[in-house]
Formats: structure tokens, sequence, C-alpha cells
């Protein structure tokens, strides 16, 4: 019989009672702790859309059509998500024709930025799939905003840049609240961006877990000519809500292209 064992033998009733008790408050203050932890253990896959392949890890080209005010971003973006055990990116020459349009090109992402007008959108990632393999993705980044005072700093286009990518990857954000303590990943919703600056760890077992099979062919490497480039740049043309912030703002659109194509357009808005 241990000390603790002996004691509670001897103790009367109303000690028992109390140790009940503190044995009870002891639990739910455990179990609060855990809720409270969980936002950033959950799963943030985006419903395992991933990139078809036949080994890990798998390289995937993005395209830079990017201006050089962008060409560091893009950099540390690349270099943050090779971290990965099962993927690295490159950075390839930009085959996305005007950067207004920003086309799209199989078996890789086409990133680019301009002055989009006043969208609404700071940035946006915009994803096709067929049934759930990625096929090409864009990234753009809207410089009627980040040329402003409030976006035009390093902190914000470094976290913008890494999440839109982090998009075309298959990841989802941990959380969508912008009061919520941040998270310390450039996934994470914020309406101060110096601490999510680059994926966590978490985002790292994220894509252990969405890529730890393969697939019997391939959706990336060697580019091909890509689908017709529409105006993707108008909300309108995004198709219906999905998820919405806690803004009460859309996060993520899709809209059905026939058969088991589609496209995913995430947006960030800017505030």
């Amino acid at each position: 019989m241990t000390p603790t064992s002996r004691a509670r033998a001897g103790a009367t009733p109303a000690a028992l009672l109390r140790w009940r008790r503190l044995l009870t408050s002891v639990a739910a203050g455990l179990a609060l702790t855990s809720m409270v932890a969980a936002p950033a253990h959950a799963s943030h896959s985006w419903d395992g859309y991933h990139w078809a392949r036949t080994a890990n890890p798998f390289t995937l080209t993005l395209g830079d059509n990017v201006s050089g005010s962008w060409d560091s971003y893009l950099a540390q973006t690349s270099s943050d998500w090779s971290v990965s055990t099962v993927l690295d990116t490159s950075i390839g020459t930009g085959r996305a024709g005007p950067v207004k349009r920003c086309g799209a090109t199989n078996r890789r992402v086409e990133v680019c930025n301009t002055t989009y007008g006043n969208t609404g959108w700071l940035g946006i990632a915009q994803v096709w799939a067929s049934g759930s393999h990625i096929t090409q993705g864009v990234v753009k980044l809207n410089d009627t905003y980040f040329n402003t005072a409030s976006y035009n700093t390093p902190a914000w286009r470094n976290q913008v840049m890494c999440q839109e990518v982090g998009h075309t990857l298959g990841l989802n954000h941990p959380d969508e609240d912008f009061d919520n303590p941040n998270l310390g990943t450039c996934m994470d919703y914020t309406r101060d961006p110096y601490t999510n600056q680059h994926p966590n760890a978490h985002d790292y077992e994220q894509l252990a877990t969405i890529y730890g099979h393969l697939d019997a062919t391939t959706t990336v490497g060697t580019a091909v000519a890509g689908s017709a480039a529409a105006d993707w740049n108008d909300p309108s043309a995004w198709g219906r809500a999905i998820r919405t912030s806690s803004d009460g703002r859309s996060s993520l659109h899709g809209r059905s292209l026939g058969g088991d194509q589609k496209v995913f357009t995430f947006v960030i808005w800017a505030r």
C-alpha cells in the first residue's frame, strides 16, 4: 500500500469527500487545458487533396512570375516548405503569361504579383483538382494593397506568400479566428503576422500525413499546357463559399468544372 493509499484508508468521510472534489477539479482542469490546446494540434489537411506522385520526396516547381520586390519572399517560402521530409519546392522560370491573368500551368504552381486593383483580396491561392489530386495551382499577390503602408512590410509579404503556397501543397488554416493567439505558423489567421512567418512543426507533420501514401500516377513534373485562363481574379468566378472565418468573410470557395474537375480559391481579404 502506498503512503497515499494508507492516508486515504484512514481518512474520515469528510476528508474523503474533499479528496474526491480535489481529483474532480484536477481532472476538469486537465480536460480544459486539452480543449484550449486543441486548435494547435488539430488536423488542417485540406480534405485530403494532394499532388499525385509515385515516390517521396517529390519536387514541385514554383513558377517565378514575381517582380524583384517579391523575389526574396518567394525564395524564403520555397526554402521553408522544402524542410518537409516528403516534398521539395524549386523555383523555375514563370510560364503564367500576363501576370494580370496569371494563367495556370499543369503539374506546377505559378506565383504572380501585380496591382490587381481594389478587389478586396490581399492574396489568393487557386488550386485545380481532378478527383482528390491537385493538378495545377496559382498564387496571386495584390500589390494594390501591398503598396500601402499597412501591408508593405516584410512580415506581411512573407506571411501571405508562405500561406498561399502552403495551400497549393494541400494545407488549410489551423485557425481562422483573427483574435486567437498566434500559433507560430504562416498558415494561421492573424491581425499581427510578426510571429507567423514560417511553417511550424505541425505543418510538416500534416504534410507527412497527407503524403504518407504513394499513387500509381503523378500530377507533378514536366510542365504542360494548362487550362484556359478564365478571369479568376473576380470573386464572382470563384463559385460557392465553402468556409468562412471568424469575421464572417469567406476563406475558401469551390467551383465545379464538370465531372470530377474543380477549382478552389483560398483568400486572404485586406482589412
